[in-house]
């Protein structure tokens, strides 16, 4: 399952790419806390380049005029980071930012942003937001593991021999230091223009659709597509690990994945992981969740606690598409979610 975010894993990646029209070495073009892949013309993927933690990748769409942003990332610092950073691929300011969904990861950057810039998001992200969203475990879950984690880091340092084993583990605790004192700065920020089931931006030549496919990953989730290029960036309705699921709404997030399937589309730009083509990875996910359906109902039935049962799901079969599994057992916050919504369904508003 996908780590606690708070947790940065250190990898520097060097190397540029063409960008604004000059030729440089092939490849990816790290600046400050950001690396960017090109993914076709004007469309860019940022990722952490390992000196901050900045939560979910964030594709960039630079038009005529303006640029799109694709997720505020998870504070404010590493919003700030990214503005800063997109000037490595374009000069053209920030004008639109959208919000994939509501969770602290894509949208805890968005205070950042003037009266400038729009904010865009389903009409159930801003509802979401409007909530206690900072006092609910998703959130939690990101920081109040991370003194006990530096606790460990620390004690790994100290018996650590190798320099360049400690160098990294000490950027893994400032990092994660760093973190949460970047969070006090969040101020919860909706989005200000909401849309419900589809928006349509026409920048130039380009056509940019913002979609609602159902509820999924979340009932925020937004599908950014852009048909011209078959480019579609799906936010974590759709990554190339395991999406966190603890809010999740399974039977549905498998149909609204046949939704998303019947777009015209060749590459994917997700929410956290690497950019992908084709469509046999959502395939191979959907079957995933099936899987997960089946037996944690199953082991509901057995009697067994949420917390138990997870311990017990075997999902290894998915191994070769999702390396992100290591062995039998998924994360609780999934299994929690089965059972909550077993016991108390959520009727779609």
């Amino acid at each position: 399952m996908r780590a606690c975010l708070a947790a940065v894993l250190v990898a520097i990646f060097a190397g540029v790419m063409w960008m604004d029209g000059r030729a440089q070495t092939a490849g990816p073009l790290v600046s400050g806390a950001h690396r960017f892949e090109k993914v076709a013309e004007g469309i860019y993927y940022a990722t952490a380049s390992g000196t901050m933690n900045v939560g979910a990748n964030s594709p960039i769409v630079i038009n005529d005029d303006e640029a799109l942003v694709i997720d505020s990332e998870i504070t404010p610092a590493a919003a700030r980071a990214l503005v800063a950073d997109l000037k490595a691929i374009t000069n053209k300011p920030v004008r639109y930012v959208v919000d994939s969904h509501y969770h602290y990861d894509h949208a805890f950057g968005n205070q950042i942003f003037g009266p400038d810039v729009q904010v865009i998001g389903h009409v159930n992200t801003r509802k979401r937001m409007l909530t206690n969203v900072m006092e609910q475990y998703t959130y939690l879950s990101s920081v109040q593991p991370v003194p006990a984690r530096v606790d460990a880091l620390r004690k790994r340092i100290a018996e650590e021999k190798d320099p360049q084993q400690k160098a990294a583990l000490e950027r893994q605790v400032a990092n994660s230091l760093a973190y949460l004192e970047q969070v006090k700065e969040v101020k919860v920020t909706p989005p200000s223009l909401t849309f419900h089931p589809m928006m349509t931006l026409t920048r130039g030549p380009r056509e940019i659709q913002l979609l609602y496919l159902g509820r999924g990953h979340t009932d925020t989730d937004v599908v950014v597509f852009l048909p011209k290029e078959r480019i579609v960036c799906t936010g974590d309705l759709m990554e190339s690990v395991i999406s966190y699921a603890g809010d999740a709404y399974m039977e549905e997030w498998i149909a609204t994945l046949d939704k998303l399937r019947a777009l015209d589309f060749d590459t994917v730009m997700p929410g956290h992981g690497v950019v992908f083509k084709g469509k046999g990875k959502i395939e191979a996910f959907q079957k995933y969740l099936r899987d997960v359906l089946a037996q944690v109902t199953a082991l509901r039935k057995q009697g067994l606690s949420a917390d138990d049962a997870a311990q017990k799901v075997d999902m290894t079969a998915y191994r070769s598409e999702f390396v992100s599994i290591r062995g039998i057992g998924i994360d609780p916050a999934a299994v929690r979610r089965i059972y909550q919504l077993a016991d108390h369904p959520e009727p779609a508003h």
